[in-house]
């Protein structure tokens, strides 16, 4: 990653300060409101070791901040995969749920809970082993063309993640198993079952793969410019672009293992950051890593306090605001 300009570093650093403040300021909302009614100052007293009421130290930090955690980290993590499939494909449509890596995803979870397996590494493996699959199916149905080929490939992708939702409807259709009676909520998105110690394990794991991507966030900026431009910069097409599929399919299948199907969140944030940012993904990477977890947690928020009783998955907040952004997007595409 090219760093040598002084003015990008410091837009860099300007950026990511400003969205990582927001990241808090949301992150410390969403772990004030709940059910119980307590204000900013208790919760903070809590965070910080002043607070008294010990059921309220509970909720805080058994429940709420797990859940605020995962919800960045997810947020993050998608968002961040639908810039790098944005990049590869040059297609502001793409992101990993409508290219069907979420679908594939949820399948291979679903069959590692099936056969027993621990969360991590099991479930995680299969979710991942399920999430190769799918991007080979891609490759395969696009007829062995260039994986840049922007156009089969997103037709492609549309056409498998129905093809992995009518798999998933089957398998909990012929499930029988106690341990997937909560299987639709959760393939709707759902946080709640947030624990620290796996929230922990999960950033432990994508911390690695967002250093990555951002290593490689100039090569994304010469591959915009088309295959033979990015050949004569100095890039390896196949060697790049393998490295960048394979890490976001390993980070969305973490998630997903972990919180189901949360679609839209990967076209969401890239496209309001680009908008607002420019193109250049040194700046955008660390955007979307902010910027997308700050989007997560507000979504969840309103997940957990729109309904009168209970909460509703988050997967649906998400898809209420991506969802006319992507028809949108596609009308626009046609002219």
């Amino acid at each position: 990653m090219n760093l040598k300009a002084p003015f990008v570093l410091k837009r860099i650093v300007a950026v990511s300060s400003l969205l990582l403040l927001l990241l808090l300021i949301t992150m410390l909302i969403g772990i004030s409101i709940g059910s119980t009614g307590n204000g900013v100052k208790a919760v903070l007293q809590s965070l910080f070791g002043g607070g008294a009421d010990s059921i309220l130290n509970t909720i805080v930090w058994q429940i709420r901040f797990p859940r605020v955690l995962l919800a960045a980290l997810v947020g993050a993590t998608l968002s961040l995969g639908g810039l790098v499939f944005q990049a590869l494909l040059r297609n502001p449509l793409a992101e990993p749920y409508i290219l069907g890596i979420s679908g594939g995803s949820a399948i291979g979870a679903i069959i590692g809970i099936l056969a027993g397996l621990s969360r991590f590494p099991g479930v995680s493996f299969t979710a991942f082993l399920g999430s190769i699959a799918t991007l080979l199916l891609l490759l395969i149905m696009s007829s062995g063309q260039s994986i840049l080929k922007k156009n089969t490939l997103l037709l492609s992708g549309v056409m498998v993640n129905a093809f992995c939702g009518a798999i998933i409807m089957f398998l909990v259709s012929m499930t029988q198993d106690s341990r997937l009676h909560n299987i639709i909520f959760w393939l709707m998105g759902d946080l709640s079952m947030s624990d620290i110690g796996q929230v922990g394990i999960l950033a432990l794991t994508l911390l690695p793969c967002f250093i990555i991507l951002f290593r490689y966030s100039h090569s994304m900026n010469l591959l915009l410019m088309g295959n033979e431009m990015a050949q004569t910069m100095g890039v390896n097409i196949k060697r790049v672009t393998t490295i960048l599929l394979v890490v976001t399919s390993f980070m969305v299948s973490s998630t997903v293992c972990h919180c189901g199907l949360l679609g839209f969140v990967g076209l969401v944030m890239p496209h309001l950051l680009r908008l607002i940012l420019g193109p250049d993904h040194r700046v955008l990477v660390p955007a979307c890593i902010l910027g997308g977890g700050a989007y997560m947690v507000i979504c969840d928020l309103l997940a957990r306090t729109f309904p009168q009783q209970g909460e509703m998955p988050a997967g649906v907040i998400t898809a209420m605001i991506g969802a006319p952004l992507f028809i949108y997007l596609l009308k626009r595409s046609k002219r």
